[in-house]
């Protein structure tokens, strides 16, 4: 049987590990050439391997999507070599927690860049090919997926400048999806609570520290209950657009 994804490309940012590899890794096995990119080329180059390994095809693109120009290139090097764009998950993100007070702000700096601003340029160069996609063969749909947070919905002490790039993730793609739904162009969030990733390892150690005593008794999800989520997203029929999914760990709370 033909899997869903067949004759279709997906870009993945953020690649190099966690969600984005797992989620790459869901994308292929569901059919679809994946484009894989992040800064680290040399794990993207085991995703790639992985992926062609299990009979798949995959790309390793080395970017920053911070650069407008990396970004721009990253989309047009997915359809120049991989043929065609038909999904987008953009995943690329950092989280430096903290209390506003006394922050170093280019903690704030690389949020912003990269939260916000790379996905804006990965978003605005891969519409016109998204738009392609949705207008014909093989499933005359295309999906934009955002990867925000529970962060995105609910502000706390300690995380201000965090839920800030989330809020504007969250605000950016409802829009957007006012936009383009018409063309059949779906724009989705997901946003996971606790993941067990390597995200909370780019947080301070002193506010590490305090973090995890907070969460320690709580079973964090695992990267692949994210790609799963995100897999539903992608693979349902064309007049169905799961606008956004909440996804957080049993034990979670807030």
């Amino acid at each position: 049987m033909a899997q869903t994804l067949d004759g279709t490309v997906a870009l993945v940012t953020g690649a190099s590990s966690g969600i984005g590899a797992a989620t790459a890794r869901a994308l292929a096995a569901h059919g679809a050439a994946v484009a894989v990119a992040a800064r680290r080329k040399d794990r993207l180059d085991e995703l790639a391997a992985s992926v062609e390994a299990a009979g798949g095809r995959a790309l390793a693109i080395e970017a920053d999507v911070t650069d407008q120009g990396e970004a721009v290139g990253v989309v047009q090097r997915t359809v120049d070599e991989l043929g065609r764009l038909d999904t987008v998950v953009n995943n690329a993100g950092v989280m430096l927690l903290g209390p506003i007070a006394d922050a170093p702000t280019d903690e704030w700096e690389r949020m912003m860049a990269l939260n916000v601003k790379g996905l804006l340029y990965v978003s605005h160069a891969a519409l016109p090919h998204l738009t392609r996609a949705a207008a014909g063969d093989p499933r005359r749909v295309a999906d934009l997926v955002n990867v925000s947070s529970v962060a995105g919905r609910r502000a706390n002490a300690g995380s201000g400048v965090y839920n800030a790039t989330k809020f504007a993730v969250n605000a950016f793609s409802e829009a957007l999806r006012q936009e383009v739904t018409a063309e059949h162009v779906r724009v989705s969030l997901v946003e996971p609570g606790a993941v067990a990733t390597e995200l909370v390892t780019h947080v301070r150690a002193e506010v590490r520290d305090d973090m995890m005593k907070r969460s320690s008794d709580v079973e964090r999800l695992e990267s692949t209950d994210i790609a799963d989520a995100i897999a539903y997203i992608v693979t349902r029929d064309r007049r169905v657009a799961v606008n956004e999914i909440l996804i957080r760990p049993t034990e979670q709370v807030r």
